[in-house]
């Protein structure tokens, strides 16, 4: 069972900081209702975590490397000008979308006449110039200092919506609420009920197929976890469910899967597993994890992390 590293990896599908940047509400705008995911990373203080660091090259999924790439193609420097980086899952008609949305202290004027330079012509969609980017996806400004970025399809969506012409995130009250109690966070992330479903069957592994389960998980409204590093690392994800007997009878299911994990587990399993702690209340499901700096490093050279993290 994969508990343990599961609400990691989950956090990680970023990794960093330390002081969140606002999020611009031009990016707000640009985010289709039926919203699966939100991955926000605030990349300022990164260069100031080793251990952000390290867990950003162990556990960076593939989306958010192709995302960076593509700033570093359209003449971002990331290091130097991002200072927030989000990625935007949604469902439409014809699927899961994605986009990403950068804001920095790079320039739309400087970036468009590099683009010009470079003789690439943008298509027009409205009122949005939307650029080709050479690595399959397209890019447009939702402000001089706001990028959003994606296949064609999404990127189209996300500026329909931004021009109202199919409804945005604002009419979406379970994102919006949960976005409220994470958003100050370095690195944060909200799930709707089906992403969270999938999220808890997947952490729980083998145990997700006792009845019980099968039982609670239509009772699962949502999630959303923070991240940061400020005093080594801390974790902590709320599950969202319909009352609080569901939020007991998941808790004291992730705790047996706990407990089983513990007694075939080596020395660093039972670390990491020591370092969680799982409760509930009201009808939120309640983890945390905490580790000093030290020990995480060492957690992330383990075979445990290598096994969990492919």
């Amino acid at each position: 069972m994969k508990l343990f590293v599961f609400a990691l990896i989950l956090s990680l599908m970023s990794a960093l900081p330390v002081v969140a940047a606002p999020f611009a509400s031009s990016a707000r705008t640009a985010i289709p209702e039926d919203v699966q995911q939100i991955i926000s990373v605030d990349y300022r203080a990164l260069k100031n975590s080793e251990t952000a660091l390290a867990l950003k090259e162990r556990v960076l999924p593939q989306t958010l490397k192709d995302f960076e790439n593509n700033l570093k193609s359209m003449g971002v420097d990331v290091d130097r000008d991002l200072d927030q980086l989000t990625f935007v899952s949604f469902r439409t008609k014809s699927g899961l979308r994605s986009v990403g949305i950068a804001q920095g202290g790079f320039s739309a004027k400087q970036l468009v006449g590099k683009l010009r330079v470079r003789k690439i012509k943008p298509v027009k969609h409205r009122l949005s110039l939307i650029y080709p980017s050479g690595t399959g996806m397209q890019m447009s400004f939702l402000d001089e200092n706001t990028m959003l970025f994606g296949e064609a399809s999404a990127l189209k969506a996300a500026l329909d919506a931004r021009d109202g012409e199919v409804p945005s995130m604002a009419s979406n009250a379970q994102i919006t609420d949960s976005m409220q109690s994470v958003e100050s966070g370095p690195v944060w992330s909200v799930l709707d009920q089906t992403g969270t479903q999938n999220m808890m069957r997947s952490a729980l592994g083998d145990a997700s197929k006792l009845a019980d389960y099968d039982v609670i998980k239509k009772r699962l409204l949502g999630s959303q976890y923070i991240m940061d590093f400020a005093r080594g690392v801390n974790f902590d994800l709320d599950v969202v469910t319909s009352d609080s007997m569901t939020a007991a009878t998941l808790s004291s299911l992730v705790k047996a899967g706990m407990l089983y994990r513990k007694m075939g587990a080596t020395p660093v399993e039972k670390t990491a597993l020591d370092s969680m702690s799982v409760n509930s209340q009201s009808a939120k499901l309640q983890l945390h994890f905490k580790s000093d700096d030290q020990k995480f490093r060492s957690l992330l050279s383990s075979e445990l992390f290598a096994a969990v993290s492919r």
